[in-house]
């Protein structure tokens, strides 16, 4: 590991499940973080193969993932209150911040 951190939105994981190299590239060496939104959406996603499923199962493996903690759930509020941002969005977003206090 690097030491670097990064938090991915859904979008990215969704381009790496699709064989994106450049993604993998990006997050390659790196502490991957996702919010467990980002898990959930990643299940939505259509038309998933069991190829498909089984690779985003073992997302918890390659990658750290972030329940809704207290501190998430007040800067998701918070960013509803003063944003137009989506519930998904906000909570990702909520995350990101949260984990670049620690």
């Amino acid at each position: 590991m690097s030491g670097i951190r990064v938090v991915s939105d859904t979008n990215p994981l969704v381009y790496l499940l699709n064989g994106n190299a450049g993604v993998g590239n990006l997050l390659d060496g790196k502490e991957c973080w996702v919010s467990v939104i980002t898990e959930l959406e990643l299940f939505g996603k259509k038309n998933l193969t069991p190829i498909d499923k089984k690779e985003i199962q073992i997302l918890p493996d390659s990658c750290y993932i972030t329940d809704l903690l207290p501190g998430i759930k007040r800067i998701t509020k918070s960013l509803q209150q003063s944003s137009s941002f989506k519930l998904p969005d906000a909570i990702i977003a909520a995350t990101a911040i949260i984990l670049l206090e620690v």
